[in-house]
């Protein structure tokens, strides 16, 4: 009752209150992030360790093996491991115990990989360690493609260009393009030529890895100066390359050009990918932190006509994939049937009130505990998506209920006679317990969600506290502003 006659004494105090929400509303709408599902707290950690050429047992039990033994006696709150041993690649996932620091989590399996990488054999490429999210999914896959311009150079142009520019914008992570081929100056032996002179490919590699060392050898003080001196073998022409000598034979030196072809040329290609029958360059973004989806999206669209700008005429970008026409039409469609739901409420309640004041009453008191909902889950930290929008579509049909008992009473009260303000404080005090265990007992049916754990946590719990933030607010709302 104390609630009711604050609301009749000071009116406009509630009234600005109300307009404050919905002023505010602009706001939390663009900086809450826009997701189509919720962040899933499960934290994992993945290593990838690659030796090229080792078969996939091979891996499995001289790689996958040992990290997996490294991670089990030094990582802490490991929950189980998961490891895919394939040719040329092991790529082991740790998943922890809910509520473990991520932080430390990473820093114990960067120490453990390290420690595993020490007894595993010769070659192998340092292990990348990297944390990963079950909602780590691609928001756009960029292709890049030319038709004139040589693979190698589309490859350099992707990695200087798209890669550098699109890596600076906030939230924007970039995995490694697929289908590039790098640019390799590749030396072809000539395996008779080098069997006559009775050398092996091991003189030539050698040969020309000693004869191109560029390495820092100090200063060296002439009178009152001092320079700098460096030893730089670098050749600067393929032909260079065919002049370095391998080795004296019978008398004769024979040269890199006696027993192989050098030729500017591209690695090996380990990936392929065509688009439209063309080949071209893959790259994935992915969004780190709380950014929004939609922010992520638009920023790197944003940025594709000015990337154009620097490519040569020939070269096409293109968006092979947009996860935010996903999101948008996920929450286009919600956001249209929550539309009908109240639509359909406010005509059922016009129906059977037979009042326009009433109804326009109610139908105002749905959006305003809407719009409370908002308001708490962006100070919660949580995002704009399908479980969230869901719960208040979800609650759009219930959230009439204390209007409307509230309005009718008042209105009972004021046939039998009796003043506005007195009508308003009898209505009020007559249904105040029924009306608060009424949504109490609706918000009751949610709180089990909050017990969950796992994926179904956080699937579920943003869909409980935008359903219970509503109820709570429209019990509110009917209290005072109704």
């Amino acid at each position: 009752m104390w609630i009711v006659n604050i609301a009749l004494r000071r009116p406009y105090t509630f009234l600005v209150m109300a307009l404050l929400i919905l002023l505010s509303m602009p706001y939390v709408l663009k900086k809450m992030s826009v997701d189509i599902f919720p962040a899933i707290d499960i934290p994992v950690v993945a290593m990838l360790y690659s030796y090229n050429g080792l078969p996939a047992p091979e891996i499995y039990s001289r790689i996958s093996r040992n990290a997996e033994r490294a991670m089990t006696q030094s990582v802490d709150n490991i929950e189980h491991t998961e490891s895919l041993s394939v040719a040329g690649a092991s790529i082991i996932k740790v998943f922890f115990q809910p509520g473990t620091d991520i932080g430390t989590a990473l820093a114990q399996v960067q120490s453990a990989a390290n420690s595993a990488y020490r007894s595993m054999p010769v070659g192998i490429a340092p292990p990348q360690v990297v944390q990963y999210s079950a909602t780590d999914l691609p928001l756009l896959q960029v292709g890049v493609s030319s038709a004139t311009v040589p693979e190698t150079e589309v490859g350099e142009l992707t990695n200087d260009v798209v890669r550098n520019t699109l890596r600076t914008k906030k939230g924007v992570e970039l995995t490694a393009p697929f289908g590039a081929r790098n640019r390799q100056i590749s030396v072809d032996i000539d395996t008779n030529a080098l069997l006559a002179r009775g050398l092996t490919p091991a003189d030539v590699s050698d040969a020309i890895g000693n004869q191109t060392l560029t390495l820092p050898t100090g200063t060296i003080k002439i009178g009152e100066r001092e320079y700098d001196v460096d030893l730089n073998g670098s050749v600067a022409t393929l032909a260079k390359i065919g002049d370095i000598p391998v080795k004296t034979v019978a008398g004769k030196t024979i040269h890199v050009r006696d027993v192989a072809s050098v030729r500017d040329g591209a690695g090996p290609l380990q990936t392929i990918v065509r688009h439209n029958g063309e080949r071209g360059i893959l790259t994935s973004v992915f969004k780190v932190g709380g950014v929004s989806t939609l922010e992520v999206v638009d920023q790197v669209r944003a940025e594709i006509p000015r990337i154009l700008d620097k490519l040569p005429e020939d070269m096409k970008l293109t968006l092979m994939f947009d996860q935010s026409l996903f999101v948008r039409a996920a929450i286009g469609n919600v956001l249209h049937e929550a539309l009908i739901a109240a639509s359909l409420t406010a005509a059922m309640i016009l129906l059977f009130l037979g009042n326009w004041r009433s109804t326009c009453i109610i139908a105002v008191s749905i959006p305003l505990s809407i719009c409370c909902s908002l308001v708490v889950l962006y100070l919660l930290g949580e995002s704009l998506n399908l479980m969230t929008l869901g719960g208040l579509a979800l609650a759009v049909g219930i959230l009439v209920d204390d209007a409307t008992v509230e309005i009718e009473n008042i209105e009972r009260q004021m046939g039998l006679g009796k003043n506005p303000h007195q009508a308003i404080l009898d209505g009020a005090q007559e249904i105040a317990v029924p009306a608060f265990v009424s949504t109490l007992c609706i918000c009751i049916v949610f709180v089990p969600m909050f017990f969950l754990t796992g994926v179904a946590r956080s699937l579920f719990v943003p869909l409980a506290e935008a359903v219970v933030f509503a109820m709570l607010a429209s019990y509110l709302l009917s209290r005072t502003l109704v």
